[in-house]
C-alpha cells in the first residue's frame, strides 16, 4: 500500500456487520467514497476469506484487522496464510515483541517472493483505542504514560521492519517527530467527526485532528455505517479531510 494520493483513499471503513449481504450493500454503496474496507475478527470467524473475496469482487480494497499476537512461529504461519490468500494490508500486535515481529516480516517477504507476489503491508497495533491510562497502569502495571508507551512500541515496530503503526492522532505527533521516515505509515484507529458519538472508544480523534497530526489513514465505522444517509455522512468526512489537508499545506 502506498501513501494516500487523495482524500478518499485516507478513509478505511470498518465493516462491523454480521452478514455478507450487509458487506455487499455497504461496499456497493460506499466504494466511491472510501479507500478501504476493514474486516475484523467477527466477519473472518464467520465467513473466512469469503468476505475478503467479496469485497475485491465488488471493486473494493480490503484491510484485514487481524491483530495477531502469539508465539513467533504461530504468527509467522498465520501471516504466510494471509499471503497465500492475497491479503495485502493487515496488522499484528507490537506487544508480541521484536522476535515475533521480525520473524513475521521475514516469513512474509520470503513467502511473497516464493509465490511471486508483492509483499503485503504490515502494520503494528500499539495500544487498543478502548484503553485509557487507568487500564494501562492499574491492570497492565505499565507506569509510563499512554503516549510514552505508544511511542516506545512504535520504535520497536520500526526497528523490527514493520511498514507502520496503528496509533491515535495525538500519539502520531510524537511518532512523526521521533521516527522521521516519511514512508512510515500511521493509521488512526478510532476517528469520529465532531457530530458523531464516541461509543465504546476512549481515545478518539476527529478527521481534522488526524490529518494535522500526520496520520495517513483513518478508520471510520459507525458515523458512516449507522447514518440515515451513509453517502452524505461519508461526503461530510471527505470535506473535513480536504479542508484539513489544505490547512496543513498552508502551514508547510
Amino acid at each position: 500500500m502506498l501513501k494516500p494520493t487523495c482524500p478518499k483513499d485516507r478513509i478505511i471503513l470498518a465493516l462491523d456487520v454480521e452478514t455478507l449481504d450487509e458487506v455487499e450493500s455497504l461496499v456497493n454503496e460506499l466504494k466511491d467514497y472510501v479507500g478501504y474496507f476493514k474486516i475484523g475478527l467477527p466477519l473472518m470467524v464467520s465467513y473466512g476469506f469469503e468476505a475478503v473475496r467479496l469485497i475485491e469482487k465488488l471493486g473494493g480494497r480490503c484491510y484485514y484487522d487481524s491483530k495477531f499476537h502469539d508465539i513467533p512461529n504461530t504468527v509467522q504461519k498465520a501471516c504466510i496464510s494471509l499471503v497465500k490468500n492475497n491479503i495485502h494490508f493487515f496488522n499484528i500486535h507490537i506487544q508480541g515483541g521484536s522476535k515475533m515481529i521480525a520473524g513475521s516480516v521475514k516469513a512474509v517477504n520470503a513467502a511473497a517472493k516464493r509465490m511471486e507476489k508483492k509483499p503485503p503491508v504490515i502494520l503494528g497495533v500499539t495500544l487498543l483505542s478502548s484503553f485509557g491510562q487507568r487500564t494501562l497502569t492499574t491492570e497492565l502495571c505499565v507506569e509510563k504514560s499512554i503516549e510514552d508507551y505508544v511511542v516506545q512500541l512504535a520504535k520497536v515496530a520500526y526497528d523490527s521492519g514493520l511498514d507502520g503503526v496503528v496509533a491515535s492522532a495525538e500519539e502520531a505527533k510524537r511518532i512523526r517527530r521521533e521516527i522521521p521516515d516519511k514512508d512510515f505509515i500511521i493509521v488512526c484507529p478510532a476517528t469520529r467527526p465532531t457530530w458523531a458519538s464516541v461509543n465504546d472508544q476512549v481515545r478518539v480523534d476527529t478527521p481534522r485532528d488526524a490529518i494535522l497530526s500526520g496520520v495517513d489513514y483513518m478508520v471510520v465505522g459507525r458515523p458512516i455505517t449507522t447514518a440515515d444517509d451513509r453517502v452524505a455522512a461519508a461526503k461530510l468526512i471527505l470535506d473535513e479531510i480536504t479542508t484539513a489537508l489544505e490547512e496543513q499545506a498552508a502551514v508547510v
